[in-house]
């Protein structure tokens, strides 16, 4: 079609006017759904969430999601997936390292201060010399260059297993401390979400984006490979420190809770009840192996404040 016949008035300008609408159109609501998610993940600045621990990850899966947490190790790359909604936040272990790490034959044999033989883990001396600058340069540095720009840090509590005295344990703290700002000054833009750590907020809100708990409802006993309801007591303790996040920092608390894979109403069940204390949801397996259920389920009526809330059974 030629510029001619544009511009006289005509069936073909109007087909041609027609078939723009209409590609308009299709793109609105193609985006629509990723728009919404953003939109939704920018409002508390976490979303939705997941964590899945599985060998193979695959990005058409998560598209419900705006934050996933996944293990490093699978091999995937989030470079290939920065079109959609989700962030992708890499698994870092800070207070324990696993002897299969790429990383863990580096490090020298005195920052450890406890094997477990039978999960094949050491627990590290959190203020050994050396450490921060090594866990930034040989484990962040690696992710980093891959394309990760959120990490999720665990095992912060680690250190309780062997610190007895109050001095042991402000050492350990320290050391935790001096490892995340290490991590934010290499890294201002990295975003961090905390598994527990709730010793050394005081120290470190200002460098995270959310904080993370586990079982407010329902729990996983690796011993004995089984799903057992949370008591009373320890949720009330959870919740408690919940509200102190709250209030004190203004930052997004996620519980992941678990559930049988295939026990649909427990997990949707245990959702609504974290959703309404205006915790941030996510159930699924004791393994993290499977693709869990998120508060993308819940309704779209505000939850009541967190520090006014308290679950009673």
């Amino acid at each position: 079609m030629t510029a001619s016949s544009l511009n006289q008035p005509g069936v073909s300008w109007i087909v041609v006017a027609c078939a723009a609408v209409v590609i308009l159109l299709m793109s609105v609501a193609w985006l629509r759904p990723a728009l919404a998610a953003c939109k939704r993940a920018s409002a508390s600045g976490i979303g939705a969430v997941a964590f899945f621990y599985g060998a193979h990850v695959r990005a058409e899966q998560f598209e419900s999601f705006d934050t996933v947490v996944i293990e490093p190790d699978s091999g995937f790359d989030p470079r290939a997936h920065t079109a959609h909604c989700p962030k992708w936040y890499a698994y870092v272990s800070v207070g324990e390292v696993a002897q299969q790490r790429a990383y863990y034959a580096k490090m020298p044999k005195t920052w450890f201060v406890k094997s477990d033989p039978s999960h094949e883990r050491a627990l590290v001396d959190q203020g050994a010399p050396g450490w921060p600058a090594f866990f930034v340069d040989e484990i962040v540095t690696p992710l980093w260059e891959r394309g990760y720009r959120g990490f999720f840090l665990d095992k912060l509590d680690s250190y309780r297993q062997v610190a007895r005295t109050d001095a042991a344990r402000a050492h350990q703290r320290a050391g935790l401390v001096a490892v995340l700002h290490a991590l934010k000054a290499r890294y201002p833009q990295a975003q961090l979400i905390l598994n527990r750590g709730f010793d050394i907020l005081p120290q470190v809100h200002d460098q995270v984006a959310a904080v993370a708990l586990e079982s407010l409802f329902g729990s996983w006993e690796p011993s004995n490979q089984r799903y057992v309801e949370v008591p009373h007591d320890d949720r009330e303790w959870l919740l408690g420190q919940a509200r102190e996040i709250h209030e004190r920092y203004s930052l997004p608390v996620i519980s992941i809770d678990y559930c049988a894979p295939d026990d649909d109403a427990c997990r949707h069940d245990i959702v609504r009840k974290i959703g309404a204390l205006g915790i941030v949801p996510y159930v699924t397996d004791g393994g993290l192996q499977t693709i869990g259920v998120s508060n993308a389920l819940l309704t779209q009526t505000e939850p009541e404040p967190l520090a006014k809330v308290s679950y009673k059974r």
